[in-house]
């Protein structure tokens, strides 16, 4: 199995919509935390029927990477195993518990449903991929600190994801709409009084208000 590599071909930026975190706006219709429905066209399987091997073209925090991997791979454990981000963690590895949520396409997903070969052409975001190059943190990842919305942390980082989600789809302007719009991120220590503070704080800065 080949490793992988960044690839010098460009990724299909046209292909779909992408978060602008420069600016915030609403550039994507409403998501939810599930798998992308689509599979992409471009894929590569060694062999048709039985293939043990998928390749597929992608952008991962901003690197292009060339990837050849087990064609049953989930989007996190290739993450996790392949590129060496850990920060999206394995929780309940069903969908349901939110801790693996990243980017894909500028919609948020849970990456634990999500088989890898969907990510050809695509672009991924992760929490690895939310520093700046000046080493500050981004707005939303300093408001978790400062609202002390993390408690154990396991879940911090599939919270973050999809709060900042949350706050670029637009719905992020009153508790109850926080609260619903991140109900698919669970956290056992129970600090979603935190978490909320934050998103309200980080949301209009995130915006440019």
């Amino acid at each position: 199995m080949a490793d992988s590599n960044v690839a010098e071909s460009s990724v299909d930026e046209a292909r779909e919509p992408r978060l602008d975190y420069s600016t915030a706006r609403p550039v994507v219709p409403p998501v939810v935390a599930t798998a992308g429905p689509e599979v992409p066209a471009n894929v590569s399987l060694t062999n048709s029927v039985g293939s043990d091997e998928a390749t597929v073209r992608c952008r991962v925090n901003g690197q292009l990477h060339n990837l050849v991997f087990d064609p049953r791979t989930s989007l996190l454990d290739l993450l996790r195993e392949r590129l060496g981000l850990t920060g999206a963690k394995k929780g309940c590895d069903h969908g349901q518990c939110g801790a693996c949520t990243v980017h894909v396409g500028g919609r948020r997903v849970v990456s634990c449903l999500m088989p890898s070969v969907q990510i050809d052409g695509r672009d991924i975001l992760t929490i690895e991929g939310l520093t700046s190059s000046d080493g500050s943190l981004h707005p939303m990842q300093q408001a978790f600190i400062d609202h002390d919305a993390l408690q154990c942390g396991y879940c911090t980082p599939g919270q973050i994801m999809a709060a900042i989600a949350c706050v670029i789809e637009g719905h992020a302007n009153s508790p109850e709409q926080i609260r619903e719009y991140m109900s698919g991120n669970l956290c056992r220590c129970g600090a979603y009084v935190g978490i909320v503070a934050a998103i309200e704080d980080a949301a209009p800065k995130i915006r440019g208000a």
